[in-house]
């Protein structure tokens, strides 16, 4: 009677405190982001839908196959993959905290007297079955947490993929760079040996100097000196390929000469407002937010008391053997509340770094979309720049043939002095190196773009009802997240 009496009570007490001192969660808006409605450079030429397979764009079917061995074989995207499957086993002993816990216990003793008497046996056992009331939704805020942190994880995944795959294309393209650039070196040494020769035969006919000879000799040699250096580049980028792919790079070989067959692909940016559902990063860092959010909750939640229900059923019996025949049979059915009342200001504190915490995060996802839409702006302004410098760099390096060819023929027949050759031919080496590396940089902008717009990367994660759901494409602003 004592016991249902102490029951009562402490029902009583957590219902007076539910009708004084509980009060919903407040719920906050994020300030928006205002977001244009078009690209500060917009490239109106016909282009190519961004597409989850970009890198087909570029018509290489090595590329294809390397992006693929990346997409399985690479040790971060593995690591990532790990993450979340920890977060997935987290989000999954969270959601016990919502559910019953049952125990069950077996005991058995014999008691034996030192002096005189009978030993006597007894057993015992117990089924407990205990339930915490998650009346301030602290249990149920700490799942969310843990949901908004698996989805976290999976993006972050997308987004180390994303790398990777950019990462592969960008360094393959800078490998066949270099193989061009070597054979343009190579090209220089052969030119100038071949003037050199013309140089030595001049000497020894008179017609020039032995200070032209040590200028020629200079000159071939200054060109062949760029060549272990342009080698050496080449090896260092197979080798950043290979861990790319996650394979060891002895072994590793690309088949490919050179940026003859790669095609020079264009895209379509489409709207600013698209690139929220396009950029995996942008919904992990809502993520985050929304994990803040869900421990602020679980902070305040802190400060209440908690309230847990238990019974127990059970046997006992003074005989072991007869624990199942005619025991004696108990029941228990109790509630407690456990009220913080003075810890120091250690929940305050708690929910103070909570809320900075969450703070922090709000202002990481603003920061997180303003840099998405800048490297895109970014992108595209250097694509368009990097698209006329090669043009009037083509036209450069005709000229500069065009002048070499000329004057080697002009000091051939005597007309012409060697230091007008030494320049035009310097000026060719320079300018079809400078080609190369723009060409190179014109590819590599269109995979940071193509990086910077997500890559085709479309959000499959459907949240739940009470989730704020991403900006839809015609909108031209951030829709608000709920922060409590």
């Amino acid at each position: 009677m004592m016991r249902v009496k102490q029951t009562t009570i402490a029902c009583a007490v957590a219902l007076l405190l539910a009708g004084c001192g509980f009060s919903k969660i407040k719920i906050e808006q994020v300030e928006t982001v205002a977001v244009p409605e078009q690209w500060a450079t917009q490239d109106k030429a016909s282009a190519l839908k961004l597409d989850t397979d970009w890198w087909k764009y570029f018509g290489s079917d090595e590329l294809t196959k390397l992006v693929t061995e990346g997409n399985d074989n690479n040790l971060e995207i593995a690591a990532a993959v790990s993450r979340v499957q920890q977060a997935e086993a987290q989000a999954k002993i969270a959601g016990v905290s919502l559910l019953p816990s049952a125990n069950l216990a077996l005991n058995s003793g014999q008691d034996i007297p030192i002096s005189s008497g009978a030993a006597t046996t007894s057993a015992s056992a117990a089924l407990t079955i205990s339930y915490e009331l998650d009346f301030w939704g602290k249990n149920a805020a700490s799942v969310e947490a843990a949901k908004a942190s698996l989805r976290a994880n999976f993006y972050d995944r997308e987004t180390v993929a994303l790398t990777v795959t950019s990462g592969i294309v960008s360094t393959y393209l800078q490998v066949l760079s270099l193989r061009d650039r070597l054979k343009i070196a190579n090209q220089n040494v052969a030119n100038a040996e071949r003037v050199l020769k013309l140089v030595e035969a001049q000497s020894r006919a008179g017609a020039a100097s032995t200070l032209d000879v040590a200028r020629q000799r200079s000159a071939v040699a200054g060109q062949r000196a760029s060549v272990p250096d342009l080698m050496q580049q080449e090896s260092d980028a197979k080798i950043a390929l290979a861990i790319l792919l996650g394979k060891p790079p002895q072994n590793f070989t690309v088949e490919e000469t050179g940026l003859a067959t790669i095609d020079m692909p264009s895209i379509a940016p489409g709207l600013p407002s698209e690139l929220l559902s396009r950029r995996p990063d942008i919904r992990r860092a809502e993520s985050k937010l929304m994990t803040a959010n869900a421990n602020v909750a679980v902070a305040r939640a802190s400060l209440f008391p908690s309230i847990s229900l238990t019974g127990s059923t059970g046997a006992q019996s003074s005989a072991l053997l007869s624990l199942f025949n005619a025991p004696t049979l108990l029941a228990n059915l109790s509630a407690s509340l456990v009220a913080p009342i003075f810890d120091s200001g250690k929940l305050k504190n708690q929910q103070a770094l909570a809320e900075a915490q969450k703070q922090e995060l709000v202002y990481v996802y603003r920061s997180t979309i303003i840099g998405a839409l800048s490297e895109v702006d970014k992108a595209l302004g250097n694509i368009r720049s990097l698209e006329e410098r090669y043009k009037l760099k083509m036209t450069e390096v005709e000229q500069a043939r065009s002048a070499f060819s000329l004057s080697e023929i002009r000091y051939r027949i005597g007309v012409e002095d060697l230091m007008t050759l030494l320049d035009t031919q310097r000026s060719l080496s320079n300018a079809e190196n400078e080609l190369g590396l723009i060409k190179l940089q014109r590819l590599q902008a269109t995979v940071t773009l193509y990086k910077a717009l997500g890559g085709g990367w479309q959000d499959n994660i459907t949240p739940p009802a009470n989730e704020a759901p991403a900006a839809p494409a015609s909108s031209p602003e951030i829709k608000p997240l709920p922060v409590p």
